[in-house]
């Protein structure tokens, strides 16, 4: 069945209670915001407007449009082939992981540049540290292994440089570590944040580019692998997302005592088992795990840290005394 004679996407369920995002878009008010999503506006069967969300043009519009219109975040685009995230969905990260810092801060979400993040992995996008600074005052690191991704972050800093000055993008130039390298012995970061590659392979990221299609109601033998965006090293990765979080959780430990929550997003619930016993192999002294759902999609953000009770008030006191 074609997408122009579905009907309009439902409402986003499971969204957090501050995300910006819901109920259905308001597609008239976003052109209105951005013209350049008015081309991609189509009929739905019920005569209401909708969009061809199978259309990685329709999609890039959408977000420059959501972005502009509830952030005042402008000149975001990205390269040809580059991962597009979901805005709503991201937030929702960005949401979780305040409600995280106000439950270690006496039920105050921390806010303000005195807060740092580190967002591994930021892409083209750049999305984590634009929504985390919008809404809550963050500064934040973005590093990448990628140095055009890294390229297309700055453009749209320099687009917006009222952000620009409390983010800061980094390139890690081996690609094999994730900290190491990256952060300097005297740093303190008071989160990291990590949207981690799906897949093992080509196979694998193949059959669930398939299985998206197949939602869309396409025909998954006429589409492109690739349509939904995401260049290889933003899907795929050695051991898929399972070996990237077991080695970014391996190398966590050597700096324990810089980092107040690691945090990452863990799409496949059965990769938790093996990540929590992982965890158990380390001095960690506490792991939370905070489920996320936005409509049929399911994730969860999964937080440790090596800080014991008072070493985490202590760092409160040291780098939150005005939150």
């Amino acid at each position: 069945m074609s997408t122009r004679s579905r009907p309009p996407r439902p409402a986003r369920a499971g969204l957090h209670p501050r995300n910006r995002h819901q109920g259905r878009y308001d597609l008239q008010a976003l052109a209105r915001a951005c013209p350049t999503l008015r081309p991609h506006i189509i009929r739905a069967a019920d005569g209401s407007s909708t969009l061809d969300f199978s259309q990685p043009a329709a999609v890039l519009a959408l977000n420059q449009a959501l972005l502009q219109e509830q952030y005042g975040i402008r000149g975001w685009t990205l390269p040809e082939g580059y991962l597009c995230p979901p805005v709503p969905g991201r937030a929702d990260y960005i949401h979780a992981l305040a409600d995280l810092l106000g439950a270690s801060h006496d039920g105050k979400i921390p806010t303000g540049d005195g807060l740092v993040g580190l967002d591994v992995g930021t892409g083209a996008n750049l999305i984590y540290p634009l929504l985390g600074r919008s809404e809550y005052g963050w500064r934040f690191v973005g590093s990448d292994i990628d140095q055009a991704a890294l390229a297309n972050a700055a453009q749209i800093l320099a687009a917006n440089p009222t952000l620009a000055v409390d983010i800061e993008l980094r390139h890690q130039r081996r690609p094999e570590q994730i900290f190491g390298g990256l952060v300097g012995g005297d740093e303190r970061f008071d989160f990291t944040l990590c949207n981690p590659p799906f897949h093992a392979d080509l196979a694998e990221a193949t059959r669930g580019s398939q299985r998206k299609w197949r939602n869309l109601g396409r025909d998954t033998d006429r589409q492109p692998l690739l349509n939904f965006g995401g260049r290889h090293n933003e899907l795929m990765c050695d051991g898929g997302e399972a070996g990237f979080l077991s080695r970014m959780i391996d190398q966590s430990a050597a700096i324990a005592g810089q980092v107040f929550w690691f945090t990452t997003l863990v799409s496949r619930a059965a990769n938790l088992p093996p990540l929590r016993a992982r965890l158990a192999t380390l001095p960690v002294r506490d792991v939370r795990v905070i489920p996320m759902g936005q409509g049929q999609k399911q994730s969860r953000l999964l937080a440790w840290t090596f800080l014991d009770k008072k070493q985490r008030r202590a760092w409160r006191r040291a780098r939150w005394p005005a939150c």
